[in-house]
């Protein structure tokens, strides 16, 4: 795998799972990454161990993030940073996790990409890489944080029409389920966490995902990787639901 000297990546929410794995991994092939997210700490430890550029950025800083765009020439960005509030039932769901989870994973997202793609047309290279999820493509019971990957989805088809002619790429990935901190922020409840994350399962790990990025973005200019969907051996999604309606009879 080989890229041009001086490419240049952002990975958002590089400070755990899969942006720290990505941002690794585009390192080990010598591109210059700045990697993006809020707990500085985490990311001046990244950057002793990597040699990237840590950047404190909170992706729904709307001017620190049009700011940055205009700063720098980022030829691929890893649209990573997103959470999972919210990830029960949508009618016990707080407003304030609601607009969180939107405004994190959809609106930011957006914002991001407006930001540095200006320059990446203007230098007639880039590649846009959006995280979503296989909750954007199936039926699950977390219907705010699928909406949210939904718009994701629908977002990298209808950019990668708007950008024919351009030489700017779009890939969206979709993970199924991944060791990281995901869950340990998206719920408080200690015994739904456990019950959520304890499957038996081996699950995917964030380097498999990390591994499938450096893949999309290394891949030759004349291919485009648009979607990619990972899950582990021992998960997979479809089939159909039958669940009584107990009041139904009273």
């Amino acid at each position: 795998m080989t890229f041009e000297e001086g490419t240049t990546a952002l990975v958002t929410g590089a400070s755990s799972g899969i942006g720290e794995a990505t941002a690794r991994a585009l390192r080990a092939q010598g591109i210059k990454v700045f990697a993006a997210a809020r707990r500085i700490d985490r990311l001046e430890k990244l950057a002793d161990e990597t040699g990237c550029i840590p950047v404190q950025l909170d992706v729904r800083d709307r001017q620190g993030v049009v700011k940055f765009g205009e700063s720098y020439a980022i030829d691929i960005l890893i649209n990573n940073a997103g959470l999972g509030r919210a990830l029960g039932s949508m009618w016990e769901a707080e407003i304030e996790d609601i607009e969180m989870t939107v405004d994190t994973n959809v609106t930011s997202a957006i914002v991001m990409i407006k930001s540095v793609l200006p320059g990446m047309i203007e230098r007639g290279r880039g590649h846009i890489v959006n995280m979503s999820s296989v909750v954007a493509l199936y039926p699950l019971a977390a219907a705010l944080y699928g909406a949210t990957k939904g718009a994701i989805h629908k977002l990298s088809r209808d950019l990668r029409m708007e950008l024919q002619g351009t030489g700017v790429r779009v890939t969206e990935i979709n993970p199924g389920r991944v060791i990281s901190e995901f869950y340990n922020v998206a719920i408080d409840d200690d015994e739904k966490l456990r019950q959520t994350v304890e499957t038996n399962c081996e699950d995917l790990i964030a380097d498999d995902i990390a591994d499938a990025i450096v893949y999309c973005v290394s891949a030759p200019w004349r291919v485009n990787v648009s979607q990619m969907e990972i899950l582990p051996t021992e998960q997979t999604y479809g089939g159909t639901q039958f669940v009584p309606f107990k009041k139904r009879n009273q």
